[in-house]
């Protein structure tokens, strides 16, 4: 049996002034950091390489496209992943302090 769930849409992103500016640093940044990443691997990375560069410059116009002109619908990825990596951090001090202690 199925179960089919719809969600409600995500609400527009708040409007501020500089928001579009930041979002299409954000949209470029990151596709950038993954090819940079990639030509960089210590080990040959053979056909995966410019499949996976390719992919991220598609994926970084499609990015760049939604921050610059549909900016109500562009969420931040440094955001998102900025609090994950934060909380991870957090809890490796929290343990750090707890096993000196």
């Amino acid at each position: 049996m199925w179960l089919l769930v719809a969600r409600e849409p995500r609400p527009d992103a708040p409007d501020w002034p500089g928001r579009r500016l930041l979002a299409a640093v954000d949209a470029v940044m990151w596709p950038v950091m993954w090819v940079l990443l990639i030509r960089h691997a210590p080990q040959p990375v053979g056909l995966i390489g410019p499949f996976l560069t390719a992919l991220a410059v598609l994926l970084g116009l499609g990015r760049t496209h939604r921050a610059l002109w549909v900016n109500h619908r562009y969420w931040f990825t440094t955001w998102r992943w900025g609090k994950v990596l934060a909380s991870m951090m957090l809890i490796g001090a929290v343990l750090k302090l707890s096993m000196s202690a």
